[in-house]
């Protein structure tokens, strides 16, 4: 609606209360007036939000101020080298909202950015809204490929709000990494941090709204309504999803939601960005996976049972690849792996409880049904692990039988159990009788050549799936390799979360003990252990590919320098039975590497979706004749059951594999979508520096030093409050005096987080210097004070202009419905003599003065900016249809952009309709409630697509009235 005479627009600067506020909306009130949103400028305000009504201001207050550019005051700079005008230009620079879809800061993060870990940030950038499923495989570095975006969004003024929601044990490790590389500060809020909020803030407030930016567990969050309570009434800018497989909807029904798909599903309406992460994002089910979709846009996906990536290809909503993919990308960053299968010959024990299990005679039924063969396999499994954990097995099947009431019905499988417990007892008796064991000490002293003295990053991770396995290789490596109880630890799911997390700092430690790491699979998902780590040996071989990748990726991964060493341990035996079975888990070894180096998803051999289900298969074979041929044929069936694709025949798999994003790689590879901008210094650490230097000629009090790459300075008290909402873990502390450490300097970035490793603390001490850091933005606010509210620079630049010339440089910004930027021109309005004599942008007019890498001398004097001040009003008139004609250039865009939506949604449209009739055509429900729900399902389709229409609109619509500063006069003249 628009306000009466115009007085006010969206972008324009007031002044109210004596605090300066950026207009972001203006509504006409019920009662009369104008109601302003406004979000605050000046520093007593700054990023604070408030409502005004104009007509209260002027009864009760001083009114509103609205600061027009023409009565800009022109101030004369006397600092040396033009200092501050340069600060204050420059934080005007690096304060512009980029409008285009390039990349402007994220690929400058601290890490060895790839091409392909800018595509999601690619995508997301094209869309009105972004939010995108990264679903690229284990170890390429989803988490970093989420902070390049959060990072961008962040510049771009769309991240001041994030909430990210992630498993228990990653919590620390997202924290850490996205402050570590990001400078990105998320506030831990586990049950007891939200205990401790909940105590800080009135019982009616909202604890979601105390801190800007958090992480937290979805499995903490879903146990309380209350806290859904509050999640509705709480809005982010951004809300990331970890492992969002996690949180899809499982069943077949869309009635059907667990407690995290519900959470889920809530929280993708409160936020306009969502970024969701799985390496596993699909259960073999349409279903499953069209709800993740359809949390990312409600719009997208019709028929949940049947769909194409046609359905929603230009949403951009997905993008995964695997190392094969990126293979050239990576080959200096991802060093290869070198897998092993080492074999030991079965002692005579072993043979002989071989031969036992196989003879092994049982005849008892559960429920009905003869289990014999499956508890067999069961068996089969566990003595494949170790005899103790086979020994496990069969004296809880001894005893289970024996305690029934007709004990006496089972007595001859007790016999036979007992029989062969007693060739298990021939192995454990004496440790030379149990051949994978040794293969193991042989493996760990020959083959890998490790040493418990040897070099802090070569730790060794030995996996197991059997708890009594892992507990006999603690206790037997402790003995055999001489290790005390800090130099061998343990994890299995038992553990309590911050044990395992506890676990997982000291191995990743640098000056911490630890050797090695025997653990079960509950380390297989999402933990980091490559860092002090390159060698694995898996014990037992998973009966799950799914499995494999998930092990392997906890040291195969981006970030791991050396080149990985993984063995596998295998048992030669005699029996035909044993041999074959041990052919399969050949196969399965064989089929990893094959889904690595040229397959991509594991589920285009198993067709199965979770480990469970592909250890289902594999049992299957064992124990039957020919099980790894059988195995293998059923593999390459379902390889050219994915190759050759129908899609009438539904299959995930084939779906997802269907997908190809190489043109979009292209374009990064060329440079064609990464920006870096105009500076007035040669980087953000000659910025930092520069701007502290002036604010110690204002406040001798501050106190900082700095050298060539790191800068230290003691926190000011307002600094300091900025920092008490931030995590406790990166604030500067009391005992060294509110100091903090900062550098732009990669290299000793990722030395620092390597050496952290080594703290009990495990934080840097040093953070990244960038745009996106605390204090940078800090620094940016107290520059822009360099001159006085409504004030600007001039600056007089004698031998680099004419003397008879004056540039007048100038921003107009021009916001959408929703008070984002769209088009921020700077243009630089060009006077010889006092004659208007034309209008170039702000980035040619560099380009060709070169200004910003000049050597600018001030030269002082008596000056009197009265005649460029004569000047600025028919600046900004003229400036006025230069930026109007660049609004309508974007405007232009956007209108396409709008009828191209407008268009694919009716279409989307139609497709919902159509398939409520459809569902209801074939509906067995009376026919008077078929009609209501069908009514009411249609209702629901149209106001959900009314809703994204109108949200799409706002988003794509300019205001057609433009808020113009004048940034700064450059002249020739030396006054």
């Amino acid at each position: 609606m628009a306000v009466e005479s115009q007085k006010f627009a969206p972008g324009m600067r007031i002044v109210v209360r004596d605090a300066e506020w950026m207009v972001r909306k203006a509504d006409n009130a019920q009662g009369g007036g104008v109601l302003l949103s406004c979000v605050g400028i000046s520093e007593l305000v700054r990023d604070k939000e408030a409502q005004f009504l104009d007509t209260l201001e002027n009864q009760y207050g001083r009114g509103i101020q609205v600061l027009d550019p023409k009565k800009t005051k022109l101030v004369e700079d006397d600092s040396p080298g033009f200092l501050n005008s340069r600060l204050y230009v420059e934080s005007m620079i690096r304060a512009r909202v980029p409008v285009d879809e390039n990349i402007h800061l994220g690929d400058k993060a601290a890490m060895d950015s790839m091409n392909f870990q800018l595509l999601p940030t690619k995508m997301a950038l094209k869309q009105p809204r972004p939010r995108i499923l990264i679903a690229d495989a284990v170890g390429l570095g989803k988490t970093l490929e989420a902070g390049i975006l959060v990072s961008e969004l962040m510049r771009r003024g769309k991240g001041k709000r994030i909430l990210v929601l992630t498993v228990k044990s990653m919590l620390t490790q997202f924290q850490k990494e996205f402050w570590s590389r990001f400078s990105i500060p998320l506030t831990r809020l586990d049950s007891t941090g939200l205990a401790q909020v909940r105590s800080k803030i009135p019982t009616n407030h909202n604890p979601f709204n105390y801190f800007d930016k958090s992480i937290v567990s979805i499995d903490t969050l879903k146990q309380s309504q209350e806290y859904s309570h509050y999640l509705e009434q709480a809005h982010w800018d951004i809300i990331i999803i970890d492992e969002a497989h996690n949180v899809a909807e499982r069943g077949g029904s869309q009635q059907t939601h667990s407690a995290r798909s519900k959470l889920a599903k809530l929280l993708s309406t409160r936020s306009d960005a969502l970024i969701m992460l799985s390496a596993t994002p699909h259960d073999g089910k349409a279903e499953s996976f069209a709800s993740l979709m359809n949390m990312l846009d409600a719009t997208a996906i019709a028929n949940p049972n049947h769909y194409t990536h046609e359905d929603f290809k230009d949403k951009n909503l997905i993008v995964r690849r695997f190392q094969k993919d990126v293979r050239e990308e990576i080959a200096g960053e991802f060093p290869p792996r070198v897998i092993k299968s080492l074999s030991k010959s079965a002692t005579a024990e072993e043979e002989a409880a071989f031969e036992r299990l196989i003879d092994l005679k049982l005849e008892c039924s559960d429920n009905g049904r003869k289990s014999s063969h499956l508890f067999k396999v069961s068996l089969e499994k566990a003595l494949f692990s170790s005899p103790m954990a086979c020994l496990s097995v069969v004296q809880n099947r001894i005893n289970n039988l024996s305690n029934r009431r007709n004990a006496s019905e089972f007595i001859e499988d007790i016999n036979e159990l007992e029989s062969f417990k007693l060739s298990l007892e021939n192995i454990i008796r004496t440790q030379s009788a149990f051949s994978k064991y040794n293969n193991l000490l042989e493996t760990i002293k020959g083959d890998l050549s490790w040493k418990k003295n040897g070099p802090s990053d070569d730790r060794l991770v030995i996996f197991t799936e059997s708890i009594k396995t892992l507990d006999y290789l603690f206790e037997s490596l402790k003995q055999d390799l001489k290790l005390n109880e800090k130099q061998i630890k343990k994890m299995h799911g038992s553990m309590s979360d911050v044990d395992i997390m506890q676990t997982v700092e000291e191995f990743g430690q640098e000056g911490a003990p630890v050797r090695v790491l025997v653990c079960s699979d509950v380390a297989s998902e999402g933990i980091n252990l490559h860092h002090q780590s390159h060698k694995m040996i898996h014990f037992d071989v998973p009966w799950s590919l799914m499995t494999f990748q998930q092990r392997n990726g906890r040291i195969n991964r981006y970030g791991q320098t050396k080149q990985p060493q993984i063995r596998y341990l295998l048992t030669d035996s005699d029996n035909p039975q044993i041999k074959g079975d041990m052919r399969t888990l050949e196969l399965l070894i064989e089929k990893d590497q094959q889904t690595v180096e040229n397959i991509g998803d594991s589920a285009e051999f198993t067709k199965s979706y979770n480990s469970e289900e592909e250890e289902g298969q594999v049992g299957s074979v064992m124990l039957t004749a020919g099980g790894a041929d059988t195995l293998n044929t059923q593999f390459e069936q379902n390889r050219q059951q994915t190759e050759a694709y129908d899609e009438d025949e539904f299959d995930m798999t084939a779906f997802l594999a269907d997908m190809d994003f190489n043109e979009d790689e292209g374009d990064l590879a060329q440079g064609q979508d990464t920006v870096s901008g105009i500076s007035f210094f040669k980087d953000d650490h000659d910025y930092a520096k520069a701007c502290l230097t002036f604010l110690k000629s204002k406040d001798s009090k501050l106190s900082f030093t700095a050298d060539q790459q790191r800068i230290s300075l003691h926190a000011p008290d307002d600094l300091r409050r900025r920092f008490a909402f931030l995590p406790k873990e990166v604030r500067p502390a009391k005992d060294t005096q509110y100091q903090l450490h900062l550098s732009q300097d990669k290299s000793l970035i990722n030395k620092e987080i390597k050496r952290a490793q080594s703290d009990s603390v495990a934080w840097p001490k040093v953070s990244y210097l960038w745009p996106v850091h605390p204090v940078a933005h800090w620094l940016n606010d107290k520059v822009q004070n360099a001159f006085g509210r409504h004030e600007a620079p001039v600056i007089r630049v004698a031998g680099k202009l004419e003397s008879q010339e004056d540039y007048f440089i100038l921003s107009g910004m021009y916001p959408n419905r929703r008070s984002h930027p769209v088009a921020n021109p700077w243009i630089v309005v060009k006077f010889n003599n006092g004659l208007l004599i034309g209008i170039e942008r702000f980035e040619d007019f560099i380009a060709r003065t070169r200004l910003n890498e000049a050597d600018l001398s001030n030269q002082g004097g008596q000056r009197d900016a009265s005649y460029q001040q004569s000047l600025l009003p028919t600046a900004i008139d003229a400036a006025k249809p230069h930026m109007e004609s660049r609004r309508q250039e974007v405007a232009k865009i956007l209108s396409d952009k709008l009828h191209a939506q407008t268009a694919g949604l009716e279409a989307l449209k139609g497709k919902h309709l159509e398939q409520i009739e459809f569902d209801f055509g074939e509906s067995k429900l009376h026919a008077t409630r078929a009609q209501n729900e069908r009514e009411t399902k249609t209702r629901q389709v149209n106001k959900l697509f009314e809703a994204h229409q109108a949200w799409i609109k706002e988003t794509l619509e300019t205001q057609d009235t433009p808020y113009i500063q004048l940034i700064a006069v450059l002249t020739g003249t030396r006054g």
